[in-house]
């Protein structure tokens, strides 16, 4: 096969075939050069701004922003210039899906450069040359070849795959070589060998809780696609929704949905566009427990009579399904089997998840079940029915995937079992011959920073001592966005940009872990995600702006810089949520990690190690002060907003946080001796500053005492 494209129209040429993007899909070139430039100029800034040394065997004083980090690289000299003569040469046999996944990177280059587009002549010879030995699989699987090889010269490109894959990972990487410098936009003289460490890197979107539409979800695939992550798990139902179209139980979408659901039509939709960015789907339906949304529908599957309805709270609900009854494998067999027919993907996810058998043990048929089938504890009797559910799920094709409390020896060695507690029940799930995944430390929904997803290896902990078999057995793991707390408005923040970590830590080697590093490339993918159209930057704004409304945001987002959510499961503490619940406050608006503080905290260390500039030390002194004085201007509008009025003691606190901070800065400037009673006064205010208000934390109080302990008592 043969095929060229050109820059120009976005459309490739191939020997026996022709394939034509449809510029509907898109948009002119002029409509969106024009509703782009903003992006633009603010992605230049970003890519002259950011960047990183090269790690492992090719140290040197090159720099690159690359995320995740390839598994070797070679830099050169030179560069290869971005210019409207791009001419792209497809050669190989990688069908269609490389095809596509051309047109996708030449608009996404057209998008980071903003470069005018000319024709190239005829005659011009090719460029930048794409070679895929074979086609990949109709249904891609867990053990595809990834692996790429691309190497840059000053006046030709190479990518080098062994199938589309291959393609679609290497023509990410080109993109986020591409910087602009003296010479204009351009790409470093480079050769790239990689592959992931980790076949399975998944990420997996809660769509039961709040519901997604289906905009919100491809957007987070094209995500996806830029750092590598190849498996989208789509939990579909919980006890807060059933979110899929059923033909042969439509009471499961007419009844359990609230209206809110994705059509087959809708489904196989996504799945081929995930499967053009190289995304598997795997599909989760909660059983036999998180199964309220079932019962609404069909009652006679749950354990109790009822009567039920969507549940509108979070947590763990009693309701479970009756495992001693044939009706409910029957329904199950019709129901999986229909959803096996419409996801392609080999793993199907059956949850199996927090069952507390309360709904079991007030049945007295299943006790006496359980005295009949000499299965002591609930446990063994989920085992039963998991075993029941894992020959229905081989029967219709499919691999059973479930989370670690289906762990048990009765279930055969094929299926998956998905780790949310830690290593040790991953490690202990490899030990008996079971392969699995790792979620626990990755998920997103807990505020947690991108350092702390970044420090959790599949390989290490209780899983460090497995047998090199044992550890073949570690897939890979998933990010997790469980849906309590978000929206399709603020959904993208919470999962861009510290998923691109998580990515990262699957396929990337386990040594590259330099956090400096990391947050420098990540601050550089970030700005690359809103070109793709995903919303954690824009849609922060928008909120902020939303709740300053009619007044200058500039004073809200002086405060909201230095703040952070609570984290972990504080938040479900603090007051009543449910599904209603509006997600509008300043707690839902602003990033899970604060760069401000991040950064302050980086001064912070730098001053009391004496290896700060006075410029860095001026630097502080005026961002203290700022923080200082914006109490004075913010409180009008605090207390006239309803929804801002909550953030007055908030702000107060940060007068006196960044008050304290200037005297310290003052009183070590002079030798560090301060008043011991200031001293204690200053440090016992820090003490409440630093405690959770509104759900809010204050990021810069870590860093303001230990300026306040660095001074002397008198």
């Amino acid at each position: 096969m043969k095929a060229t494209v050109h820059l120009k129209d976005f459309h490739v040429e191939a020997v026996g075939s022709k394939f034509s993007r449809q510029r509907s899909k898109i948009g002119t070139i002029g409509e969106l050069m024009l509703n782009n430039i903003s992006r633009f100029f603010l992605t230049i800034f970003i890519f002259m701004a950011c960047a990183l040394t090269i790690p492992g065997e090719a140290q040197s004083n090159k720099t690159l922003s690359l995320m995740p980090m390839p598994a070797t690289v070679q830099p050169g000299t030179g560069e290869f210039l971005i210019g409207s003569s791009l001419k792209v040469l497809v050669q190989g046999n990688g069908g269609s899906l490389v095809e596509r996944a051309v047109n996708r990177f030449l608009y996404g280059l057209w998008q980071r450069t903003g470069i005018p587009t000319r024709s190239a002549s005829s005659d011009s010879p090719p460029n930048f040359i794409v070679n895929c030995a074979t086609a990949g699989s109709d249904v891609q699987s867990v053990e595809e070849d990834e692996s790429y090889r691309l190497e840059v010269t000053s006046s030709t490109v190479h990518l080098d795959a062994p199938k589309p894959l291959g393609v679609l990972h290497g023509l990410q990487t080109f993109l986020q070589l591409v910087e602009v410098g003296p010479q204009g936009f351009a790409a470093p003289v480079i050769t790239i060998k990689d592959q992931p460490r980790f076949p399975w890197r998944g990420l997996l979107i809660d769509v039961s809780r709040h519901f997604m539409p289906l905009e919100v979800v491809k957007r987070n695939l094209d995500g996806m696609e830029a750092v590598k992550f190849n498996v989208l798990h789509w939990h579909l139902s919980d006890d807060q929704g059933f979110r899929v179209e059923s033909k042969k139980f439509p009471k499961l979408q007419q009844m359990s949905s609230e209206g809110m659901y994705y059509t087959q039509e809708q489904i196989k939709d996504l799945i081929e566009y995930a499967h053009d960015r190289g995304i598997r789907v795997v599909p989760e339906f909660d059983v036999p427990g998180h199964a309220t949304s079932w019962f609404v529908a069909y009652p006679e599957l749950a354990s109790e009579p009822g009567p039920y309805q969507v549940e509108h709270k979070w947590g763990v609900f009693n309701p479970a399904m009756d495992p001693t009854r044939e009706e409910t494998y029957q329904f199950l067999d019709d129901f999986i089997g229909e959803m096996a027919r419409l996801f392609p993907d080999p793993y199907f996810h059956i949850g199996g998840d927090e069952v507390n058998g309360k709904a079991w043990s007030k049945n007295p048929k299943i006790q006496e079940f359980k005295t009949a089938h000499d299965l002591k504890k609930n446990h063994d009797l989920q085992a039963w029915f998991n075993k029941r559910l894992q020959e229905i799920v081989k029967k219709h094709g499919k691999i059973m995937v479930g989370w670690d409390e289906i762990l048990h020896p009765d279930l055969p060695k094929e299926i998956v079992v998905q780790s949310w507690r830690g290593q040790k029940s991953l490690a202990e799930a490899a030990r008996q011959g079971y392969r699995g995944l790792l979620s626990s430390g990755y998920y997103l929904d807990l505020m947690e920073p991108a350092s702390q997803h970044y420090a959790m290896e599949p390989l290490a902990g209780a899983t460090a001592d497995l047998t090199a078999e044992e550890k073949q057995r570690i897939l890979g793991g998933e990010a997790c966005m469980w849906a309590e707390y978000v929206n399709p408005m603020n959904v993208d923040g919470r999962i861009w940009p510290r998923a691109a970590v998580v990515a990262e830590r699957l396929w990337s080697a386990a040594e590259v872990r330099d956090l400096d590093s990391m947050y420098s490339r990540l601050n550089r993918a970030s700005a690359g995600l809103e070109w793709l159209g995903l919303t954690h930057q824009s849609g922060a704004r928008l909120m902020l702006e939303r709740l300053s409304s009619p007044h200058d945001v500039h004073a809200l987002k002086l405060l909201a810089d230095v703040l952070e959510p609570v984290k972990g499961y504080a938040r479900e503490k603090a007051r009543d949520y449910n599904s209603l619940t509006p997600l509008n406050r300043l707690v839902d608006s602003i990033p899970p990690e604060s760069e401000v503080a991040r950064d302050f905290a980086g001064m912070t260390t730098r001053l009391l190690a004496h290896a700060s500039s006075a410029e860095e030390q001026d630097t502080m002194r005026i961002q203290l002060a700022a923080w200082r004085d914006n109490g004075p201007q913010l409180w009008p509008l605090l207390k006239n907003n309803a929804l801002l009025q909550e953030l007055v003691p908030v702000s107060q606190n940060q007068t006196l946080v960044a008050t304290a901070g200037l005297q310290a800065l003052d009183y070590l400037k002079t030798g560090g001796r301060a008043p011991t009673i200031w001293r204690e006064q200053q440090l016992a205010m820090l003490e409440q500053a630093g405690k959770p208000q509104s759900e809010l934390l204050n990021m810069i109080v870590p860093s303001v005492k230990k300026l306040v302990e660095a001074t002397t008592g008198e």
